[in-house]
């Protein structure tokens, strides 16, 4: 029986993918759990329809993503603190910092996006933030020392 895949199925396929699969599996496993569709003239149009829904959403996405991704790369951003006798700070940055001062430039990212290991000295830090669809920016982070 061919049917249309509502949601990915390791052992199938992908969502929205007609494929040929034995009558009784799909009778007693598929349907039952909404997981499959009979595929049907209409069943195969509805299917064209959202896989172009999908498409135009993830190019939509993108462009997104590419705004914030060039918005962000570049950017230096300075981070006073106070700092000991012998140059060490008193706290350390980490990725949750940043995405605090990132945040004061008016735009969002998320500290798991982030990829550093945490400053405990003063100085110029590159730190990349890595986006979806594989894009990337880099930001360079310079530590003072809070007077």
């Amino acid at each position: 029986m061919k049917v249309i895949l509502l949601q990915d199925i390791d052992t199938l396929g992908k969502k929205h993918e007609v494929k040929e699969v034995k009558d009784g599996y799909v009778r007693n496993s598929l349907l039952p759990q909404g997981l499959v569709r009979q595929a049907t003239p209409e069943a195969l149009k509805w299917v064209e329809m959202q896989k172009e829904i999908a498409e135009k959403q993830m190019e939509e996405g993108l462009k997104k993503i590419q705004e914030v991704a060039s918005a962000i790369d570049g950017q230096e951003i300075t981070i006073s603190l106070k700092v000991g006798d012998k140059g060490q700070l008193f706290e350390s940055i980490t990725p949750q910092k940043v995405v605090e001062e990132i945040k004061k430039l008016g735009t969002e990212v998320k500290k798991t996006q982030i990829e550093m290991e945490p400053i405990k000295e003063c100085g110029e830090f590159s730190v990349k933030i890595k986006f979806d669809h594989n894009l990337e920016a880099e930001i360079k982070i310079i530590v003072v020392e809070d007077k």
